[in-house]
């Protein structure tokens, strides 16, 4: 197999990382149209627009009574000769008279104001005012609430309930959204076995990343095929990423991409056709990260530690899954915190570190407390986290009250 060089100097900072992840793909084309029912959380093909103004005709906009206020000049009582409720078609307004109104129900041809009923005094089959509205008083005029030709639903959005309603009263029954991802994710190793296996050996661990890693895929709106656990044995993992060929818009997988004697992912991609445009990034845990293609597909390598590979995805595979809906990837670490802690660490590379959000502020912003010691092998500081924290690569020391970007789980899921 090819031979591969492994400068030392060839790391990529963060930010560089995660744009050449982003450009090794591209927004999927193709879209299918979905029951407003079936669309939460798919991403919008294509943007929309309000065919109509909304309200169509004039509504109440409280419960009172409907009236000319023209005809309060000779008075404030005015006669009641009627009930206009919501789906009816309201009768004109008599002249000299008001109709009881109900929130949502049709102005009466004639009418210009609306008195809510706290307002009033009802003496028999008459209404007493205590004072003259406003012409337009508590009426919602024809599209007030929405103009005809407004934006509904811009493209690479991903839809949700609030989207679902919007559509929903505008007459919208189908909507178009984005193929989702076809992803394909595998493990190495011969360590490993499946979690669900028993009697598994000693010497052997049972496979976290995939299940993880599949289970943040779909979260992100991705549709997952599992191609299990790969040995360590390079004609194995060159056959199967020739077998992948052609069938995937991403395929990341997990574990060989170092620079091990057994790690073989590198150059199996290089032997089956494919191409490495970037790996190794300056950050910590998950600097063995390898970014390609295989034809039509992008590649994203991430390394066989767990906690490093859910940060990886985080980083980059979300981001690269966003990209082809045709989204925009979340921005990260955009929440700002306090340290509630104290940290002296070598500079040299990003460093990403699991966090809980404290019961009390500093200066207004919620007390950020780091959790594990560090370690990329376990998941168990999870158990309590709130999120991820992050400091750049130049931080040489966080005390307490230090300002701390972090973001929660959720983020990446855009």
């Amino acid at each position: 197999m090819p031979a591969l060089d492994h400068p030392a100097s060839a790391m990529l900072d963060l930010d560089s990382a995660r744009r050449l992840a982003c450009g090794l793909v591209a927004p999927i084309g193709d879209s299918e149209s979905l029951d407003l029912a079936q669309a939460t959380g798919r991403t919008s093909a294509s943007s929309l627009r309000a065919e109509i103004a909304l309200p169509r005709t004039a509504r109440a906009a409280m419960d009172g009574f409907a009236l000319r206020t023209a005809d309060l000049d000779a008075g404030l009582t005015l006669a009641v000769a009627g009930t206009v409720a919501a789906g009816m078609q309201a009768p004109p307004l008599p002249e000299g008279a008001a109709l009881r109104i109900f929130t949502g129900a049709q102005i009466p041809a004639g009418a210009d104001a609306v008195v809510p009923v706290e307002e009033v005094t009802e003496t028999g089959a008459e209404v007493q005012l205590t004072a003259a509205p406003a012409p337009g008083s508590h009426i919602r005029a024809v599209g007030s609430e929405q103009p005809a030709g407004g934006l509904l639903l811009r493209r690479g959005t991903r839809l949700r309930a609030h989207h679902i309603g919007l559509l929903a009263s505008n007459g919208v029954a189908r909507v178009e959204v984005v193929r989702r991802p076809r992803l394909a994710i595998l493990s190495t190793g011969d360590e490993l076995h499946r979690p669900e296996a028993a009697g598994s050996a000693r010497d052997t661990m049972p496979d976290v990343n995939r299940p993880m890693l599949i289970a943040l895929a779909q979260g992100a709106g991705a549709e997952v095929d599992d191609h299990g656990i790969l040995p360590d044995e390079a004609e194995a993992t060159v056959a199967k990423f020739a077998s992948l060929q052609g069938r995937y818009d991403l395929i990341v997988t997990t574990g060989a991409v170092s620079m091990g004697g057994r790690d073989h992912l590198r150059p199996a991609l290089l032997a089956a056709g494919g191409q490495i445009d970037g790996w190794k990034v300056a950050l910590k845990p998950g600097k063995p990260v390898m970014f390609g293609r295989l034809g039509t597909a992008a590649v994203t390598g991430l390394p066989g530690n767990p906690f490093s590979a859910m940060v990886g995805f985080t980083l980059f595979v979300s981001a690269q899954i966003a990209r082809l809906k045709g989204a925009v990837p979340a921005p990260l670490f955009h929440c700002a915190g306090r340290a509630g802690f104290d940290w002296t660490r070598k500079p040299g590379r990003a460093e990403i570190f699991p966090i809980r959000l404290g019961n009390r502020e500093i200066d207004g912003l919620p007390v950020v407390h780091r959790l594990g010691e560090g370690t990329s092998a376990t998941l168990f500081p999870l158990a309590e986290a709130d999120g991820l924290g992050f400091v750049s690569a130049e931080t040489t020391r966080v005390g307490v009250g230090t300002p701390i970007c972090w973001q929660t789980f959720e983020a990446g899921a855009r």
